[in-house]
């Protein structure tokens, strides 16, 4: 069975390092909550806002190791009163997991895309 993952991440400026650095701190978080291994991975969309544009967010992946998963990034739809700064992924996991039992990631603003899947801190 193939189920979808999401999450995404939020970043304060249109920098190179900093989307990087998010990408990563998102797909670990993502990849730890759901125990993914690369080998199971059948492909990742990325998407990213229209107000970044300083670095493919697959680089990140390709830095942690995942060399043989198929990437494909896009631009998300610029919606207007949209999230802004954003970084969104989707990842399409073989597991015999129930889709309940799937554990979507939203870290930083992105927080208020998904506030139903949101643990709240401390808690």
């Amino acid at each position: 069975m193939i189920r979808g993952i999401r999450g995404a991440i939020t970043v304060e400026n249109n920098d190179k390092e900093e989307i990087l650095v998010a990408t990563k701190e998102l797909l670990e978080k993502v990849a730890e909550e759901n125990g993914i291994v690369e080998d199971k991975i059948a492909s990742i969309f990325f998407s990213m806002t229209s107000d970044l544009d300083q670095v493919f967010p697959a680089v990140a992946a390709r830095e942690l190791g995942w060399i043989n998963v198929p990437l494909f990034c896009v631009k998300e739809l610029d919606i207007e009163g949209s999230l802004s700064k954003c970084i969104r992924v989707l990842i399409h996991y073989n597991t015999k997991k129930e889709q309940n039992q799937i554990n979507h990631i939203y870290l930083k603003g992105a927080k208020v895309l998904r506030p139903d899947l949101v643990e709240e801190e401390g808690a």
